[in-house]
């Protein structure tokens, strides 16, 4: 009973952030960066681990693809959750978490994309490391981002509360 309780919580909260990020990214638009994925991306990394994380940044991505974005919404973002919620499971460091994020992104995510966007979209760069620049500093900004949150929370001792709610 308590393990399906949790799994639904963190089904619902999963839902949550792939459609805040979703919006955010939507309404709130920069070219060719999404650094509200990444912002929740950390966040959902620390609340839900690396695979529920994972999970919500695929459907985030997916979302942003139906509605006219390439598959680099995906490649984009599901790499650095799952390195960032590995790290916090492993250190409860919520820096590390961010610096989980940009690799994640900005190397893995950019180095996934080169080869995909060739594929399904015939651009061939001509260099794998093409997307690094472009996917580093919104993993940068929006990893930042997800910290100043998390610091606050942290901070107010709020973190640990939703935390344990969550496991509940």
């Amino acid at each position: 009973m308590k393990k399906s309780k949790l799994n639904i919580r963190k089904m619902v909260l999963c839902a949550v952030f792939a459609s805040m990020a979703f919006v955010l990214n939507t309404f709130v638009y920069f070219p060719s960066m999404a650094p509200f994925q990444h912002f929740v991306d950390v966040i959902a990394s620390v609340f839900l681990g690396p695979w529920w994380a994972c999970l919500s940044a695929f459907l985030c991505g997916a979302m942003r693809m139906m509605s006219g974005r390439t598959i680099q919404a995906v490649t984009g973002a599901v790499f650095g959750p799952i390195l960032g919620g590995l790290l916090w499971r492993k250190t409860r460091n919520i820096y590390l978490v961010c610096v989980g994020e940009i690799i994640g992104t900005g190397l893995l995510g950019a180095l996934a994309s080169y080869p995909l966007m060739k594929w399904f979209y015939g651009l061939d760069a001509q260099n794998p490391l093409y997307y690094i620049p472009f996917y580093t500093p919104s993993a940068v900004v929006g990893g930042l981002m997800g910290v100043m949150v998390l610091v606050i929370l942290k901070r107010a001792k709020a973190l640990e509360r939703f935390l344990s709610e969550l496991e509940r």
